[in-house]
């Protein structure tokens, strides 16, 4: 019965209801909420998802657009799993009868293998949020990298079982681990690869690497306590690796990956004679140190592993700075800001460290970092991330003392005391100011003041003056030079004369600007005040900078007749490429010497031979047409021609006594590195190249062996 008062509609009112209603717009969705409905989707490939970062896929394309620029393979077996996770658990709230009846899970959650073994419903509710498939088909960085993830508790055989497993294409073929089938996942590596499934072999290898690293990159990166390292690593791969934490799995990564490029093991002579030189075992455990630094966070926090590991790593990898798999600079800023947020600038902080081995290394670290940051923003054109007044730090100094056991200091004391890093850091401070003055845009636009080069060439010359004859390459030699100290002053000198290199260059490509406001005005030449004093000046530069890339050209030779350059950690390959590129501009027949060295060197560097190549073409073009500059063109007609310099020195009038074997055999391998490629360049005067050069066929130490 209706209520009181309540009117029901007639029918016909019904009737014009109901026409009303198919004329109202449709109701409103919640977008809120569809939108965090699709944010529970779990819809990102492995790779995005193990980096934290948005899985962006074009309609019609297989792969992500990050897997497609990393050529990795686009895999979705989290999101397989989980979803497979989720229809079991509604099946099972489903069930009228939960019994036992297997529920088995879809072929494509088992990854390329039959069904996996029944599940229960029991089963189901008792399951791991992700049902991850154990077989050997999971991509690299999902079976070892991050699910489960390698953390710093990890054991170091486990992070050897990452570095070591078989190539990426490899474990991505389904068809690859058939029982029919007899080739071996690592044969991409070439015929002795195969080794690396026993276990035992990669704890071997794993000494192997290690010891070429320190014998190789640690005198001239002095950034590890070597008895400490290997004790550490001994005890981490052994039987009984007792309570102790195990290396940081990024930094063991670091220093076997860095073996790999020099080492002469038979799995790597193997894998290179397979691929033109080249070694793609050294390149895979490049690009996993590089993963495992970022899983690990290396350049998010702070502390001495990870300032030390991104030193490392930077010079490890490619130094072209075209190269998109390089992340140039990236691993030095990381470091540096490491550094910063230690405050190792600061002076009171430094100095309160308690740990004596801590703050040797944090200041060496600082100071290698701080010149690196220089002559890195010079060389590649970047904003430095230092300025000078950001520490205050003193010069870390000790006088070298002889052990009990009467052996030498340290790398690291020597350097020290040699005042290395007053002179560095001197040079380092120009380069700073050169690279913020020449690389702004209000510099290529309107080119370079003649205040600004008259600055530079002056800062320049004052170095010389002062720290040249302290800490470079002295007239006469004393035969019982350890290698620090030969190395450290062949490189200050280099180093000296590549920065006239790099200025010439600058000017070259940019003018002067008082020059170049007066073309742009069309007024006539004589019209510019003080004329004659730009272009003496500009005429200089010239001079300097070809005479050092022919000091450049004349050491690369006798390295390369030594066949150093091949188990060179990127010190003197930026130098070689700017001396080359010069002496082809130039069209000088020494540019030969620059083309052979760069060859040498792509045994571990493969960018180098494609300078090498770029350097050719230049020469040639040269040679055809003319030489090839732009506003120094005019002006280098007027440098006097230099004697040509041959590649076989001989020793001048009154040579000086010849420094020992072992001291010679030592200049080659050890010595001061720079990060980044940027390092001081070994490099000498006449006399010193012919001293040099009077033994370059002498026994090869023993450590190359």
């Amino acid at each position: 019965m209706a209520q009181p008062g309540l009117v029901l509609p007639t029918p016909s009112m019904q009737s014009q209801i109901h026409e009303l209603a198919k004329t109202l717009p449709p109701p409103r969705v919640n977008m809120s909420y569809m939108k965090r409905s699709s944010l529970r989707q779990n819809t990102a490939c492995d790779n995005c998802r193990s980096r934290k970062v948005k899985c962006h896929r074009i309609p019609g394309q297989e792969k992500c657009q990050h897997c497609l620029s990393k050529n990795y393979s686009c895999t979705h077996f989290v999101q397989q799993a989980t979803s497979e996770r989720k229809r079991n658990s509604t099946t099972a709230r489903r069930s009228r009868n939960p019994s036992s009846v297997p529920i088995p899970l879809s072929p494509a959650s088992s990854v390329g293998s039959s069904i996996l073994s029944p599940i229960t419903d029991n089963s189901i509710q008792n399951t791991s949020p992700y049902i991850m498939p154990s077989g050997p088909t999971l991509p690299l960085v999902v079976k070892y990298g991050f699910y489960p993830p390698i953390t710093l508790d990890t054991p170091t055989r486990d992070v050897l079982s990452y570095l070591f497993a078989p190539p990426e294409d490899a474990s991505s073929d389904p068809n690859l681990f058939n029982p029919g089938r007899s080739k071996s996942p690592y044969a991409a590596w070439g015929d002795q690869a195969v080794k690396l499934e026993d276990d035992v072999f990669k704890s071997e290898l794993a000494f192997d690497l290690m010891e070429i690293y320190f014998q190789i990159v640690h005198s001239r990166l002095p950034l590890l306590n070597p008895t400490q390292f290997r004790n550490r690593l001994r005890t981490s791969l052994s039987s009984n690796p007792g309570t102790e934490k195990p290396l940081h799995p990024a930094l063991v990564a670091t220093v076997l990956a860095w073996g790999t490029k020099f080492s002469e093991h038979p799995l790597l002579i193997a894998d290179r004679q397979c691929h033109n030189g080249q070694s793609l075992i050294s390149k895979a455990m490049i690009n996993r140190t590089r993963d495992l630094a970022e899983a690990l966070k290396v350049h998010r926090i702070p502390n001495q592993d990870h300032v030390v590991i991104g030193l490392l790593v930077e010079t490890l990898q490619s130094q072209n700075p075209d190269d998109p798999s390089a992340f140039h600079g990236f691993w030095l800023t990381a470091a540096t800001r490491h550094l910063l947020d230690l405050q190792i600038n600061h002076k009171s902080v430094a100095a309160q460290i308690p740990d004596t081995e801590a703050r040797g290394t944090l200041i060496f670290a600082w100071w290698m970092a701080c010149i690196c940051d220089a002559y890195s923003s010079l060389y590649y054109r970047h904003k430095p991330v230092l300025d000078d007044d950001d520490y205050d730090i003193d010069f870390y100094t000790a006088d070298p003392q002889l052990s009990s056991d009467g052996t030498a200091p340290s790398p690291r004391e020597q350097l020290e005391f040699l005042g290395y890093y007053r002179a560095a850091h001197s040079l380092a401070r120009t380069a700073r100011q050169m690279s913020r003055q020449l690389w702004r845009p209000i510099t290529d636009a309107d080119g370079i003041s003649f205040e600004t080069l008259r600055t530079f060439a002056s800062a320049l010359r004052i170095w010389r003056e002062k720290y040249l004859a302290r800490v470079g390459v002295p007239k006469n030699y004393n035969a019982g030079w350890d290698f620090v100290t030969t190395v450290s002053c062949f490189a200050s000198d280099a180093q000296y004369h590549v920065m006239w290199i790099v200025l010439f260059n600058a000017l070259d490509e940019f003018g002067v600007k008082e020059l170049n406001e007066n073309d742009r005005s069309g007024s006539p030449p004589e019209n510019v005040q003080n004329r004659g004093y730009i272009e003496d000046a500009m005429r200089r530069v010239g001079e300097e900078a070809l005479n050092g890339a022919l000091r450049i050209a004349a050491l690369t030779s006798v390295l390369s007749a030594n066949e150093y350059l091949k188990l060179d950690p990127a010190v003197v390959e930026f130098h070689i490429i700017a001396a080359g590129h010069l002496l082809a501009r130039f069209g000088r027949p020494e540019v030969a010497t620059c083309i052979d060295g760069l060859k040498q060197y792509s045994h571990s560097y493969e960018e180098a031979g494609e300078h090498a190549q770029d350097i050719r073409k230049t020469y040639e073009q040269v040679r055809n047409s003319g030489v090839d500059l732009n506003h120094m063109a005019a002006l280098v007609k007027q440098i006097a021609a230099f004697p040509t310099t041959t590649t076989e020195p001989e020793i001048l009038p009154g040579g000086h006594e010849p420094m020992s074997p072992s001291v010679l055999g030592s200049f080659q391998m050890n010595g001061m590195s720079n990060i980044n490629g940027t390092g001081v360049l070994m490099d000498v005067d006449e006399e010193s190249t012919a001293f040099v050069a009077a033994h370059k066929n002498e026994h090869t130490p023993s450590a190359f062996m």
